[in-house]
């Protein structure tokens, strides 16, 4: 009865079978949390809602959601609606992020759901092993966030905020 169970629980640990699929696997997920971490930062140390463990686990999701269909063999067509899945997925959460005031000037959270839209197509695309566009993107992303301005708001809204 042992040795059943042994077998059966080293069966369902074999989705790994050597050192090279473990070490894959592993670095497309770490890569995928701390290039979400990244971000996250950034947008944490700015007093963001969404911040560090947000963007990481956005990333960590993203990736697994697609490393787990490419690891069970699925093809093409199969990941490309995992993909479509996903993005509309993270849509339905990014929406969440998006608080509207009484006019069109009192929009909130636009930054932060496309922020958290963009990592999840960074830890979508660690997860499939594309690790350097991963890096680049969010190199880009680091860019928009850190040193690009903000926009300067105009007299007229910064008086009907005031309100």
């Amino acid at each position: 009865m042992l040795d059943a169970i042994l077998t059966t629980i080293r069966s369902e640990l074999s989705d790994l079978p050597d050192t090279a699929a473990c070490t894959r696997v592993l670095m497309r997920l770490f890569m995928a949390v701390i290039l979400g971490g990244i971000i996250g930062f950034e947008r944490e140390h700015k007093g963001k809602a969404a911040g560090l463990r947000t963007h990481m686990l956005v990333a960590l999701g993203s990736a697994l959601f697609v490393l787990v269909p490419q690891q069970a063999g699925a093809t093409s067509a199969d990941l490309s609606r995992v993909i479509q899945g996903l993005v509309a997925g993270i849509g339905f959460l990014c929406a969440g992020s998006i608080v509207k005031g009484i006019d069109e000037r009192g929009v909130h959270g636009l930054t932060t759901a496309a922020g958290l839209w963009l990592t999840a197509a960074i830890g979508m695309t660690a997860g499939m092993g594309r690790e350097m566009t991963a890096i680049a993107g969010t190199v880009l992303a680091w860019v928009i966030l850190s040193v690009l301005p903000a926009p300067i708001q105009s007299p007229e809204a910064k008086s009907s905020e005031a309100k």
